[in-house]
């Protein structure tokens, strides 16, 4: 005698497989555990005297015993979620190891680039707790609306389509939100906004590998990053820790940007290093990374930010808009690479 010819005396007995909550047969001894509703448990009494008398008529068994449990409720539907902007052909993170080296203007001015280079372009700043695409961007929208599904419609600014936690806190209070809340924001962020049909989603991330990074990291489908850092050692020492970090996670290092790389004096042209000079580049090198360029320090880059106007929009011919253009084809002809292979 096995379980499977217990199992056929309970389907000639009708007993729904629902109830079946366990069948044990050891030696001449047959147990079934039936699991019901507490409000059930009553009913089923002559149902477990007439299983039990089945069950001893059976050939080998000598003692069957049937008992009747109450089941675990069944624990309440999730609410569905919507996915992760779904026309979006490829969500790239721009991160840095530690704050101060300029990662929101980078990434502001690159997603200008690739929407002067003929793609559509959105920018979502996730940086919960300072955001800054807001005053880069020049916009001062207010909450965003709502379309007929309840998404909100990013405001268009220069042509690229954004959505920052600043469009709905007041400029001048701190968010002081524990873990759990900054990752509820950016996932709403994600999933609750009409991104529409874009090629590239920018992700201005907050500085650091904390949890919001890693949020971001696991639930954005990212197909890329790039790690914006200063020369410097300090910078440097971070930048490493982003590298691993997406690595950590299996997300595509695209390469790293040496910003503030220099200085040139407006007045004499003379190019001082201020922060030292050729420090990200080695490091992509040791990393085995592509080191994508660099970019000066230069006030015209602080005036146009505080302006609301990326550089790489007021001054299309520029040095810096080239630079840009050039680092942000490198990245999508890398992403597109990538793409290619994982679709072969």
């Amino acid at each position: 005698m096995d379980e499977q010819e217990v199992r056929k005396a309970l389907e000639r007995l009708q007993v729904p497989p629902s109830l079946i909550g366990g069948i044990n047969v050891r030696g001449d001894v047959a147990t079934v555990v039936l699991e019901a509703e507490p409000a059930q448990l009553a009913s089923l009494e002559p149902v477990r005297k007439q299983i039990e008398l089945e069950l001893q008529n059976l050939p080998g068994i000598t003692r069957a015993q049937v008992v009747v449990t109450a089941a675990k409720p069944a624990p309440p539907p999730k609410p569905q979620q919507r996915p992760v902007a779904p026309n979006v052909k490829a969500i790239i993170a721009v991160a840095s190891g530690k704050g101060g080296v300029g990662k929101s203007t980078v990434a502001t001015n690159l997603a200008a680039a690739a929407l002067a280079n003929g793609l559509r372009v959105g920018l979502l700043d996730a940086d919960i707790y300072g955001p800054s695409q807001p005053t880069l961007l020049g916009i001062e929208s207010g909450p965003p609306g709502l379309d007929e599904q309840k998404r909100m419609i990013p405001p268009v600014a220069h042509g690229l389509k954004v959505m920052s936690m600043g469009f709905m806190i007041d400029p001048k209070r701190a968010l002081v939100w524990r873990g759990p809340m900054v990752h509820s924001a950016i996932n709403q962020m994600l999933r609750d906004v009409d991104w529409g049909e874009l090629d590239i989603l920018f992700v201005d991330m907050p500085p650091g590998t904390g949890d919001a990074q890693l949020s971001l990291a696991q639930n954005a489908r990212l197909a890329g990053a790039v790690i914006v850092s200063t020369p410097q050692d300090l910078a440097l020492a971070d930048a490493r820790r982003a590298v691993a970090m997406f690595r950590q996670v299996e997300v595509p290092v695209l390469g790293l940007i040496e910003n503030m790389s220099m200085y040139h004096c407006p007045q004499c042209g003379y190019e001082a290093h201020i922060f030292g000079h050729g420090g990200a580049r080695s490091e992509a090198e040791k990393l085995e990374v592509p080191f994508l360029g660099e970019l000066a320090l230069d006030l015209a880059v602080r005036e146009a930010s505080d302006g609301g106007t990326p550089l790489v929009i007021s001054q299309p011919a520029g040095t810096h808009a080239v630079t840009f253009k050039a680092i942000a084809d490198a990245v999508w002809s890398r992403v597109s690479q990538l793409q290619n292979e994982k679709a072969i």
